[in-house]
């Protein structure tokens, strides 16, 4: 903690998650238990971040490939999501975090669309730190389901086709409102963004470890902010311009 400036903490954080299932075979244990022992982790940095300040907090928790998984394994993921919801739920309240899902939810399992709404609802007046679980949720289809609503609007002259910018554009994405995450965090040492956020990581400072998800606590993240507030972030500027 010693080494955190405050001033130059990230306001945004995204993480894709990764490693639950290899955590789990080099411990000859079955895929599932990877992911208990993740969303524990979860649990330590959504904490976390809430302590230090960060205002949103983004976490690629379930992807549209991961429909793609086997049966037995999409269905315990799915049971586990609505036992965490409703098990964090008090908590999320009493430390004033907002909870908003992101992505086509509509294709989640009724019971699970029935307690994201509920902890939405019950959630969405606090103001101490936004958590975006991202569900369902595919960068491409993020765009293209943009692509149509403003399609829409232009059609019933609710907006002109001139009056579309980069501005206009992102408020059609799921993360409406947002600002774009200032660092991404991937563990287990894959280098690939996996469809995700892909418009929002335009300049999104990007932190690699080979850290498997279940293995990444405090310490872990501590150092991917340090390493974070080390970097100068130009934004198509020269270093000099940044400096003045």
């Amino acid at each position: 903690m010693d080494g955190l400036i405050k001033e130059k903490l990230p306001q945004h954080i995204a993480i894709i998650m990764d490693g639950n299932g290899r955590w789990a075979n080099k411990r000859f244990l079955g895929r599932i238990n990877g992911h208990r022992k993740g969303i524990e982790v979860v649990k330590d940095t959504v904490e976390f971040c809430r302590e230090i300040g960060i205002g949103y907090l983004t976490l690629y928790t379930f992807s549209k490939e991961n429909w793609n998984r086997p049966q037995t394994e999409v269905g315990a993921l799915m049971e586990l999501l609505e036992q965490h919801l409703r098990s964090e739920l008090i908590k999320l309240v009493r430390n004033d975090i907002r909870f908003r899902a992101i992505g086509n939810i509509g294709e989640l399992p009724a019971k699970v669309q029935k307690i994201i709404k509920e902890v939405e609802d019950k959630t969405m007046n606090n103001t101490g730190m936004i958590l975006n679980l991202a569900l369902s949720y595919g960068g491409r289809a993020e765009i293209v389901e943009a692509v149509k609503r403003i399609v829409m609007e232009v059609r019933q002259d609710k907006i002109g086709v001139a009056d579309i910018t980069e501005e206009v554009f992102a408020k059609y994405l799921y993360t409406a409102g947002d600002p774009d995450p200032d660092l991404l965090i991937r563990t287990s040492g894959e280098f690939r963004i996996s469809n995700f956020l892909l418009w929002q990581m335009a300049y999104t400072e990007i932190y690699v470890t080979d850290v498997l998800w279940p293995d990444f606590s405090r310490q872990h993240l501590i150092e991917a902010l340090i390493d974070f507030q080390n970097r100068e972030r130009r934004f198509g500027l020269v270093g000099e311009q940044v400096k003045i």
